[in-house]
């Protein structure tokens, strides 16, 4: 990432200073851009990543967003957190080594958490001779162990990020590479998702009546698409509706697609506020038991039994874990039944929930956005457990 952000142009001179600065304190005779991205001390003392961190940069063909997730198992959580609202993921594999623990790690969390764009990248290509063979070696081994993971599409880049080969521009010491370099490969994956709009979402987070004495129902659209004139049902009380207009800043639009926050007026008076969610098409599933693969954050384990806030949207009610169903490897993705030990910190599984209200549940498969949810511990309001629904 350091690399990608230097070739870039994207790092400021005062930054650049600090870099070697802390570059010579550590004895390294060249600029370290690994340490762009650690931010905690203990990053730069071990030389590993630890927390998440964000990166903004652009170029004049895209804005960008990147998020340094840990590699080490200690953190997966973290890689989690980093992966949730990821369009892309980057997977670095090291030519040396081959295809380490860790990078089938992750390719199996972005493949459980929906990512469409998993692209490796075949790094330390100058320790191998830049050697093609090596290489397609590599691409060999994670295409078998890809083909066991659904609907990953993986691309390959390989790379040198010493001296920059392949990350921003095209390497010379690797002609045999007719494929594009990493930045140039961002700069055009297609990051549109299809609409479906047999299952239109709209998750309502807060009600005003403006002078006009008119309510409108704000939020971000979540699925399908908001029209004028298309029927919708309230959810969990199943009232009906028809929607009467879509507003951005109190102006019509003729339309609303997933991302766009709006506001919504209704033809009828129906009673919709904090946490209902507007659907048409494809009714979601209005149900108080249900599953979700949950990976666990906290430091304390999972109390089976034991009651948690959870987050569903803009709505909240209590849940309790009422049993884990399976374990999930997170290296294989490989389901097996639960043994009964703790559920700890970073761990992956299947639990049953029960809440005590009905929530509007969409598959984290079908949508993203309506199938995600959070667990709180409700005496430290910590995030302890992130899931996605599984019915």
């Amino acid at each position: 990432i350091g690399r990608l952000l230097y070739d870039s142009k994207q790092i400021f001179e005062d930054t650049m200073d600090a870099l070697e600065h802390t570059s010579h304190l550590r004895g390294e005779e060249e600029v370290n851009l690994a340490l762009l991205t650690d931010g905690l001390r203990a990053e730069r003392e071990q030389g590993i990543t630890i927390d998440v961190a964000y990166r903004y940069f652009a170029t004049p063909k895209r804005k960008f967003i990147v998020a340094d997730t840990p590699g080490h198992i200690e953190f997966t959580r973290n890689m989690v957190t980093g992966a949730s609202t990821a369009h892309a993921a980057l997977i670095l594999a090291d030519a040396s080594r081959g295809v380490a623990e860790q990078t089938r790690r992750h390719t199996c969390i972005a493949a459980l958490l929906g990512v469409r764009h998993v692209i490796f990248c075949v790094n330390k290509m100058d320790l191998v001779g830049f050697s093609e063979d090596v290489f397609e070696s590599v691409k060999y081994e994670i295409l078998e162990f890809c083909a066991n993971l659904g609907d990953i599409q993986p691309q390959f880049v390989p790379i040198s990020a010493l001296n920059g080969d392949n990350v921003v521009d095209r390497s010379e010491s690797m002609p045999w590479h007719t494929g594009p370099a990493l930045l140039e490969l961002l700069e055009t994956l297609e990051l549109a998702e299809p609409v479906d709009e047999g299952r239109t979402r709209f998750p309502v987070q807060g009600v005003v009546r403006g002078e006009d004495g008119v309510r409108r129902y704000l939020g971000r659209v979540a699925g399908g698409v908001l029209t004028p004139g298309l029927a919708v049902t309230a959810q969990p009380s199943g009232a009906t509706s028809t929607i009467a207009s879509v507003e951005t800043m109190a102006k019509a639009r003729e339309s609303a697609v997933p991302g766009d926050s709006v506001a919504v007026t209704l033809t009828g008076d129906i009673a919709v506020g904090r946490g209902d969610l507007l659907t048409a098409g494809e009714p979601p599933t209005v149900t108080s038991a249900f599953e979700a693969d949950l990976c666990w954050l906290a430091e304390a384990p999972m109390r089976v039994g034991g009651t948690y806030a959870l987050r569903h949207g803009p709505r909240e009610v209590r849940a309790i874990v009422q049993s884990v169903r399976e374990r999930i490897d997170i290296e294989t993705l490989a389901r097996v039944p639960d043994d009964g030990t703790p559920v700890g910190r970073n761990a992956l599984v299947r639990v049953a929930l029960q809440t005590s209200a009905p929530l509007a549940l969409d598959p984290y498969k079908a949508n993203r956005n309506m199938g995600s949810l959070i667990l709180i511990d409700e005496s430290t309001h910590v995030t302890v457990g992130a899931g996605m629904i599984v019915t």
